[in-house]
């Protein structure tokens, strides 16, 4: 359970679209308080699932070749290969892309395209809430990621206190990108403003690869591990 975990929430820290919508809005008016609220929010959703899927499994997992236990692998399975189907499509559209690109140069409308989509964007934020910037944070949770580390979770073993500093350490590393940023925009804030808005610029240009890279690792992953705990159970 320990590196399952622990790599799903590695795969959650370096997915670009979250980090990237941060942001903006910590680059926003209110930015510092309306990044707690986006943090709070973001951490709310997965203290949320832990606490669902404990309540449901009583803090202790199922036994070993239970019907409980066969359920959870087999939706771990489904999880993971989910995962490696949709690395696969964004992998495909990505190189569809690329050829569309190289057939058709049009590198200064792209970037002007993408300028006039970050000024619409941080335009909306400026507009938006403390309170809008924490559903932001829910909507843009990578689910399928969240989804896996649920079904992780149901091997967790409450009565002991490693697991609890299992489940603190996947909470604190999935956030840690979101938590740094905030902390430099505190700390630094013109200087953090212009560094976060250059890295979103170059996550825009990078978020497809993360995106593929992260889904099909982490499904091949959870669908190796589930193919060989349900044939060895």
């Amino acid at each position: 359970m320990v590196l399952d975990l622990l790599l799903i929430a590695l795969a959650i820290v370096l997915d670009p679209l979250p980090l990237m919508a941060f942001v903006l809005v910590v680059a926003s008016a209110r930015g510092v308080w309306k990044g707690l609220a986006f943090i709070l929010g973001w951490l709310a959703c997965f203290v949320a699932v832990i606490a669902l899927v404990l309540t449901v499994t009583g803090g202790r997992p199922p036994a070993p070749r239970s019907s409980p236990s066969t359920v959870a692998l087999v939706v771990k399975l489904v999880i993971g290969v989910s995962l490696v189907l949709y690395g696969a499509h964004r992998r495909r559209r990505l190189v569809r892309d690329r050829r569309h690109a190289a057939q058709e140069p049009s590198a200064s409308g792209g970037a002007s395209s993408r300028s006039g989509s970050s000024s619409s964007l941080g335009a909306r934020m400026d507009r938006g809430s403390v309170g809008a910037a924490a559903v932001l944070a829910v909507l843009l949770q990578p689910w399928g990621l969240v989804a896996a580390g649920a079904v992780t979770v149901v091997e967790a073993n409450t009565s002991h206190f490693a697991t609890w500093l299992v489940l603190f350490s996947f909470c604190l590393l999935a956030t840690a990108s979101l938590l740094a940023a905030e902390l430099y925009v505190v700390c630094a804030p013109e200087a953090a403003q212009r560094r976060l808005l250059g890295l979103r610029t170059w996550m825009e240009d990078h978020q497809e690869q993360a995106i593929v890279v992260g889904s099909l690792v982490i499904g091949l992953w959870l669908t190796g591990k589930s193919i060989y705990q349900l044939t060895t159970q």
